[in-house]
């Protein structure tokens, strides 16, 4: 017998050219947050779609570029899914480096080139296709679904946890599910289960008042630089020991199911050759899925005098660093500035330490009641079984959801790993797309069928 689950994935088969043409008339609208450019177009149009299929929109205002929320009808009996998106998107970068004019959707060798085809409007747009398939044909999907889409991640979601709190009622959920960033290196799909966070800061030494000349005054003046190596060498030694004072305290340790993940996850050598990695940071020892997903991190992102040039032997006048920290679950961005601030007042108490960027790190239970119906249904349609990654390295808003809504998420990414976000050439692959509705679709459909949580 044909079921619901299996009308709609024969619908959206069919639908394929006119997803297609969705995605275009989507890409087409350059909503740069960055730059404030064509966001709230962007958002008039996914809710314009939206609304096409029924479904109850609102645009929710924050201090800065507003967030857009999607609503299905209430299924009673099954539980809620809030799926979570950015219709924002990166800047172009040196058009000149671009195959195809950015905001033109282009189909290319098995890819879809432009900004925003993977990150992440062809990646929510995937989800929104399915429940779109589900209440055409059936009325509604078959579980709760509300769809908030951020129009400020790709500047930081600066007002997305204000948003949240302030709007927790309206975003009451069982479940959240993303979809964003690209699956493993393998072409094998993934589900995610969190996210490092971040601490970014600035360091600035200051010497005289003037860059000097370095014979003249050399010897006599005092040289920021070298007192911001020094300050940098007090914190990381050569065997990659992080020696600020209680930075890994609150780190928790993997548990058995994420240790279990990390242990079967392969890693692609080829891509690391590809790459120049030559060797591994230090610890050399250290598995390579632990550096991404266990311990934090810190780096050293840019060091610069701005003053200096070609060939100018001087003692510059002001020196900065700027570094960053990634967390992992346990961590806090508000303990581990105020350890990096102690840790600078006590070494080099006149160096100033400014934080710029911060997100908080969250991580979901690999052992939840969600994860296995969402495990099948990635086997049912693509006939494989995804890795699980316990964390992404890399830094996404997720804590909202975890941390403020108290809700697990967890991650379904739909792009290529080599789909160059951030990067000119942003592309996604066509059979993905084609692909991650059908995904998206019978997603809905195993979270639906455990019934009230």
């Amino acid at each position: 017998m044909t079921t619901p689950l299996d009308a709609v994935l024969a619908d959206l088969d069919q639908r394929q050219d006119s997803h297609l043409d969705e995605l275009t008339r989507y890409v087409a609208i350059p909503s740069i947050s960055a730059e404030n450019r064509g966001v709230r177009e962007a958002a008039a149009h996914i809710r314009g779609l939206a609304e096409s299929w029924g479904l109850e929109t609102a645009l929710l205002e924050t201090a800065g570029q507003p967030a857009v929320l999607l609503r299905g009808p209430r299924v009673d009996g099954t539980p809620h899914v809030l799926i979570y998106g950015h219709y924002d998107v990166q800047p172009t970068g040196p058009l000149d480096a671009w195959r195809f004019p950015p905001f033109e959707a282009t189909v290319s060798d098995g890819r879809i080139f432009g900004r925003g085809t993977a990150d992440n409007k062809g990646q929510h747009l995937s989800h929104l296709l399915a429940i779109g398939s589900w209440t055409r044909l059936h009325g509604a999907p078959p579980c709760t679904v509300t769809v908030l889409l951020d129009g400020e991640e790709e500047v930081g979601s600066p007002h997305l946890p204000d948003l949240v709190r302030a709007h927790s009622a309206l975003l009451a959920c069982d479940l959240v599910v993303w979809s964003d960033g690209p699956v493993h290196d393998s072409g094998r799909s993934t589900v995610t289960f969190g996210v490092r966070g971040i601490v970014q800061f600035e360091l600035t030494a200051r010497g005289a008042a003037i860059d000097l000349h370095s014979g003249n005054w050399g010897g006599v003046g005092p040289n920021p630089a070298w007192e911001l190596v020094h300050l940098l060498a007090t914190m990381k030694r050569p065997d990659g020991t992080i020696t600020i004072d209680g930075l890994a305290d609150e780190v928790r340790p993997l548990g058995a199911a994420e240790r279990r993940a990390l242990d079967a996850l392969p890693v692609d050598v080829a891509q690391l050759d590809l790459l120049g990695i030559g060797r591994w940071d230090a610890p050399a020892d250290r598995p390579f899925y632990d550096r991404l997903t266990a311990y934090p991190t810190l780096t050293i992102n840019r060091f610069d005098t701005a003053s200096a040039g070609a060939n100018r032997t001087i003692i510059p006048a002001t020196a900065r660093a700027v570094c960053d920290i990634r967390l992992v679950e346990a961590m806090t961005v508000e303990a581990t500035y105020a350890r990096v601030a102690d840790h600078v007042r006590r070494h080099a108490p006149d160096v100033e330490c400014r934080m710029l960027a911060a997100m908080e790190p969250s991580r979901t239970d690999p052992d939840s009641v969600y994860v296995e119906p969402i495990r099948n249904a990635m086997r049912g349609v693509l006939g494989e079984d995804p890795y699980l990654v316990p964390s992404l390295g890399g830094s996404l808003p997720d804590y909202v959801f975890t941390k403020i809504l108290g809700v697990p998420s967890i991650g379904v990414p739909f792009a290529n790993a080599d789909e160059a976000n951030h990067a000119p050439n942003e592309n996604l692959e066509l059979h993905r797309f084609r692909t991650a509705p059908k995904v998206s679709a019978a997603l809905l459909a195993g979270l639906a069928a455990l019934g009230a949580t």
